[in-house]
Order: structure tokens, then sequence, then C-alpha cells
């Protein structure tokens, strides 16, 4: 297997695709590269190098203990884009993975990644951040989020059989076209992660306030997220983010889920694909 090593020993699985521009896929909680089965064909059959990793604790990546947080996830993808010594690259954010990239920008942005990064995509990103806070009203209770942590403690297996069979691809909507092999994936990539990493790894996505990092992007930037996202409402994390990137612009999509690059693959990837060839 491909793997880059980093500072602490972890070893962070990744594939890489292709040639030409290279674009950078960061999953979701709690998935894997394999996620993005759909982008990475789409785009390496149209002359871009993809590369998309698992994160630390999740997928074939190394399951540790400890930097299930945010700050070391943006360490790892360091670690990756020097280690491939990637040049231009435009990284791909999708919920929990747009959180990662936004702290990758603002922690290593005008340091170590100056020159590496050249555009960004946040597709149901979770910043600026998730949890209700007095400065943040609009975000999700806490209790939402405790919830979520007694229910991987409790019964992992099944609660993640109930996320993508529900909220996750929209599929307990009225009409919607189901697929119980899209269910079975999420399943089984969740599953690969560890537990001590799917548990952390709900406050490194709801806690974190990315604010600052928003504020830190100096480089294109297309913020992507479905009207109908019921895992990260569009109103505390699109729509804001759009006001603090500059420059940013913002695309939304009447009716689409949290799981939109899966279950609407063609859509999105026409339109990240004229934002890439601007």
């Amino acid at each position: 297997m491909s793997c880059a090593t980093t500072p602490d020993g972890t070893r962070i699985f990744f594939k890489d695709w292709g040639t030409g521009r290279p674009i950078v896929f960061s999953h979701g909680w709690p998935l894997s590269s394999d996620d993005w089965d759909a982008q990475l064909m789409f785009f390496a059959d149209r002359g871009f190098r993809v590369i998309a990793h698992d994160r630390r604790g999740h997928g074939r990546s190394t399951q540790t203990w400890d930097g299930n947080d945010m700050d070391t996830y943006a360490d790892d993808l360091m670690a990756l884009s020097e280690h491939l010594d990637l040049k231009d690259a435009v990284h791909v954010g999708h919920s929990t993975g747009g959180g990662e990239v936004a702290r990758y920008i603002g922690r290593h942005g005008a340091g170590r990644a100056k020159g590496r990064v050249g555009g960004a995509v946040l597709i149901g990103a979770v910043p600026p951040l998730m949890v209700q806070t007095s400065a943040n009203p609009g975000g999700l209770p806490k209790e939402v989020f405790d919830d979520f942590r007694k229910s991987v403690l409790a019964d992992r297996a099944q609660f993640f059989r109930d996320v993508p069979s529900g909220p996750f691809y929209g599929f307990n909507r009225p009409g919607a076209k189901v697929s119980q092999g899209v269910i079975d994936n999420w399943w089984r990539q969740g599953m690969m992660a560890s537990v001590k990493a799917s548990y952390d790894c709900i406050a490194a996505f709801s806690e974190t306030d990315f604010t600052e990092d928003l504020k830190r992007f100096d480089v294109p930037t297309l913020i992507m997220h479905g009207e109908d996202d019921q895992v990260v409402p569009i109103g505390a994390s699109a729509l804001l983010s759009a006001k603090l990137v500059r420059g940013a612009v913002l695309k939304t999509y009447p009716g689409y889920p949290h799981g939109m690059a899966t279950t609407h693959a063609a859509h999105i990837n026409a339109d990240l694909l004229a934002f890439l060839q601007q």
C-alpha cells in the first residue's frame, strides 16, 4: 500500500492516480478515501492527478489513540503534501474533510504549504462551526453530538446503518431513490475506522471553530452545499463560510442531501470541473 509517514510515525494511506494538475480529496466522518470513487474516476479520466487519503484512525491508515483532532489532521495533510511534493493543488473537502482543508490552509497556507495550494472546494463542509454557542446561535445543540457519541459507544454497527439509511443521503425523504449498495458501502467504510477515531472525531468536526482559518484563504474557493442537508445544515455552514472567504463562489443545490457527491455525482462533478477549468 502507498503510505506517507508523519513525524509521530503514523502511516497515512493514499491513492495517487493519473497525471496533470493535482486534486487532493479529504473525506468525511467516519469514512475513507473510497468515498470519493465517483470523483477519482471522473477527474483522472479528464487529465487530472487525483489523490485521496484515509485520515488517521480511518480506512487503511494507522489507528492511533491520540491525534484525532483538526490540528493533527491538518499536519498529516501537510506531511502528505510534502511526501508527494504537491504544487498548485486544489484541495477538495467534504463535511469533516472540509474542516481539514480549512485548518490546513489556515495553519500552513502561509508557511510550509505556500505554493502547494492553488484552490479549495468545500462540499457540505462543517466550517465555520457546527455546535451552537452564544456566538453561534444557529449551530446545532451540543446534545446532538453527545447523542452521536453515545450511539458510537452503545452500538456503532447499528448507528452506522442508521445514518446512511436516513439523513446522510436523504434516503428518509418521501420519494427518495434508495440504494442499498450505497448504504452498505458507507457502513463498510465506517466500520474500518477505529472506534476511538470515530468517537474523538465527533468533537473535532463539531466543536472546532474554523472562522479564522477561512479568513486566511487566499486562493480561488468554491463552496458547494445541498439545501436539504440534514447533517450539516446550510444556514450555519456554507452561507456563513461564503461571507468569510474572500471572493468565494457559493453554489447551492435545492433538495440535495449531505452526501450529494455520491447521489448526484454527475451534477457535482460537472460543476467542480467547470471551477477547475476557469
